[in-house]
């Protein structure tokens, strides 16, 4: 059986309140869930460069060996060749590779330094940042995981009483505006949230309950009509006119 409007807008009103209560529990939570991404992010950063420090690292620590085989192999035709002029161009070959291997530890120590500053103090101090936001998101969601759980499960329920269409117009409308407030009353004859006056008409059809009534201006479904309390008008005093004696 298909729901009534009234039936509908009631299970909006549900829906929109549970929202509300879960945007609160959300705002407690302030930025720490954005900024514990953010330091997630930074780590991940600083690892991938010390990752890449590292093999540049391995790579010079392999060149250099290779130098110094080199070297030895220099130093073996030396002795080898009596002719003087072929030492002399094997003295240019040793010195060439000696030069070659000096250069690349230079390098290598520049690594080094490099690895030191931009990689394990800063990557130390922001695991530490991070450790103390992730622990203070942790309390926050421990203290609000009972009722958060309660209120998403009433959710669920509420939104399978609103059909598919209205439902995805409701989270569409939800999510664009700055409040969260997408299913309001009218009050003192404006909508709640923009305070903008609804014309009459649209306020006798919002209280009739027999369609879906929409503000034109900010797309808020509007769901009730809060009555203002009627003072009693109290009697007017008379006063007695003397007669004339």
């Amino acid at each position: 059986m298909e729901n009534t409007v009234a039936q509908k807008l009631e299970a909006l009103v549900k829906l929109q309140s549970i929202d509300t209560k879960l945007d609160q529990l959300k705002k407690l939570r302030g930025d720490l869930p954005e900024e514990v991404q953010d330091l997630e992010d930074e780590l991940a950063g600083y690892n991938t460069r010390l990752e890449r420090f590292n093999n540049e690292l391995q790579e010079l620590e392999d060149s250099i060996t290779n130098s110094k085989s080199g070297i030895k192999e220099a130093e073996r035709l030396i002795l080898k060749y009596d002719d003087q002029q072929k030492n002399v161009r094997n003295n240019r070959e040793f010195d060439a590779i000696t030069k070659e291997m000096e250069l690349q530890e230079l390098e290598i120590q520049i690594l080094e330094k490099r690895i030191g500053e931009a990689g394990n103090n800063t990557i130390s101090e922001r695991e530490e940042d991070l450790s103390a936001k992730k622990k203070e998101l942790d309390e926050i969601l421990t203290d609000s995981k009972e009722e958060e759980e309660k209120l998403l499960a009433d959710r669920e329920k509420a939104s399978k009483k609103i059909e598919e269409k209205l439902l995805v117009y409701y989270n569409k409308l939800r999510a664009n505006l700055s409040n969260g407030l997408a299913v309001v009353s009218v009050k003192r004859g404006a909508a709640d949230g923009c305070n903008i006056i609804i014309p009459p008409q649209k306020i006798a059809e919002i209280k009739e309950k027999k369609k879906i009534v929409i503000d034109e201006h900010s797309g808020r479904i509007l769901a009730d009509v809060d009555v203002e309390p009627v003072e009693e008008e109290k009697p007017k005093r008379t006063t007695r006119r003397k007669k004339a004696q």
